[in-house]
């Protein structure tokens, strides 16, 4: 009889414990995060799970490993905000559901929209990232001229962990674009190249007229004749933080280096992060002797491009006779 009861208790234990895989349990009052490092034993994050309040002990993870044997469990850091299974805690981390923010960075942004995204998302406050994203050096190998690392922080979808550091996240964004830029297996110069796909990149918001629009700044470049891209008054503008949501006569007069009203040439480097298309658009531009283009007044998107100054004139006059109606 003594032996029936010690051999009926482990069974006992072990259908107590399959018992609690099924009942959900919270034993934590806020969001908390469970960071689980490469390596980690199972027993370990059986622990670290228990210490955290995500079930109520180290036994019940270890029996829904029993229950599911097979799968590798992942590394990373796991978000628990809500009461859950034992068999589901386990679910997530046998399938590698790790907590990450995701930093949507879309072309044509600069180093002020990536600081605000980043802020607004929780990663650090927007004056860190400026001050990583000013230094060049992530870059100057392949840009010895670069000013900041405006232009090389390549727009893309990137998924960050909470220790993400703006030197980090910096870091990460310069190797997309490199790769990127190898892509195109070009020999171009690269400053010069980003700094007009910049502006190309703000100018066009129509795919097909990148690469008129960038046959018009060439042009321009050829014959020295000012850009006089309104995108680059509003870039010197900020960075002075004098920017006050539209362009002003003084932002026009301003001094500053990257107005193109005001310097013939280039500005000093890109005055926002230009995606492939645009790149590819001033590497290949479209036949064209046009210097002009405005926007039409139909609200497209589209502009009317113009190879002389009476003809850019009167297209610019019909956009503002549109804009007022």
């Amino acid at each position: 009889m003594k032996l029936l009861r010690a051999a009926a208790l482990p069974a006992l234990i072990l259908a107590f414990l399959a018992i609690r895989q099924t009942r959900p349990y919270q034993g934590f009052s806020t969001e908390i995060f469970v960071d689980i490092p490469r390596g980690t034993s199972t027993g370990a994050i059986a622990q670290l799970l228990s210490d955290a309040g995500v079930v109520r002990s180290r036994w019940d993870f270890l029996t829904a490993r029993l229950l599911s044997p097979g799968r590798v469990l992942q590394a990373g850091e796991y978000k628990f905000n809500q009461s859950a299974t034992p068999l589901e805690v386990y679910a997530r981390i046998a399938r590698g559901d790790i907590f990450y923010y995701e930093l949507v960075v879309p072309e044509g942004k600069n180093i002020f929209d990536i600081a605000a995204a980043a802020e607004q998302l929780g990663l650090f406050p927007a004056s860190q990232f400026l001050a990583a994203a000013r230094d060049p050096s992530l870059i100057r190998d392949l840009d010895p001229q670069a000013p900041t690392l405006e232009g090389y922080l390549f727009p893309k979808t990137y998924k960050l962990s909470r220790h993400t550091t703006p030197d980090r996240l910096c870091h990460t964004m310069t190797a997309s674009f490199r790769e990127a830029w190898h892509t195109l297996g070009t020999a171009a110069a690269v400053h010069d190249t980003v700094t007009l796909a910049s502006l190309v990149e703000k100018e066009g918001k129509l795919a097909e007229e990148r690469p008129r629009i960038a046959a018009v700044f060439q042009n321009r470049l050829r014959i020295g004749m000012k850009l006089d891209c309104d995108p680059t008054t509003i870039y010197a503008a900020l960075l002075t933080d004098r920017y006050r949501g539209a362009i002003y006569r003084s932002d026009l007069d301003s001094d500053n280096p990257y107005n193109t009203y005001r310097h013939a040439g280039l500005p000093p480097g890109p005055i926002a992060n230009p995606g492939l298309a645009s790149i590819r658009a001033v590497l290949e531009p479209e036949a064209s002797d046009a210097l002009y283009f405005v926007l039409r007044p139909d609200g497209s998107g589209s502009h009317q491009f113009s190879n002389n100054i009476a003809a850019h004139e009167a297209a610019t006059e019909k956009y503002r006779h549109g804009r007022q109606r």
